[in-house]
């Protein structure tokens, strides 16, 4: 049961981070670059479908921390999300250049990354006989 509510804390969290990151991009993503000295893309668009799959994400792992164990199967999504993004970042990061906006969120992500591991494999265990 302790378990349950670590791993219902976890995705509460990352459920807030994703939520508040897609919400600031899809309504504040000019006023973002041009504090943090980025180039916007030629569209908003190119933004906000980003911005709002991150919402959509933030309601996934709502789901998850409502019931872990129910939801397990949905985890692999939140670990296939950081890793798209850790892996595009990093990329850019260490081998083309990237500006700063982006690197702590690399940082976080691969933070959750490592925790939706471990919690996918600790229901796995949990479950077992």
């Amino acid at each position: 049961m302790r378990t349950q509510r670590v791993l219902a804390a976890l995705f509460i969290v990352a459920a807030v981070y994703e939520g508040l990151l897609g919400v600031a991009f899809l309504f504040g993503s000019g006023a973002l670059f041009q504090w943090f000295g980025v180039t916007p893309p030629n569209h908003p668009g190119y933004v906000q479908f980003p911005a709002a799959l991150l919402i959509v994400f933030a309601v996934m792992f709502m789901a998850i921390a409502r019931n872990p164990a129910r939801n397990r199967n949905l985890i692999p999504y939140g670990i296939l999300l950081k890793a798209s993004y850790c892996g595009v970042v990093s990329f850019h990061w260490f081998i083309a250049g990237l500006p700063g906006l982006w690197k702590p969120f690399c940082i976080f992500d691969l933070v959750f990354l490592i925790a939706f591991a471990w919690a996918w494999t600790a229901l796995r265990k949990e479950k077992a006989p």
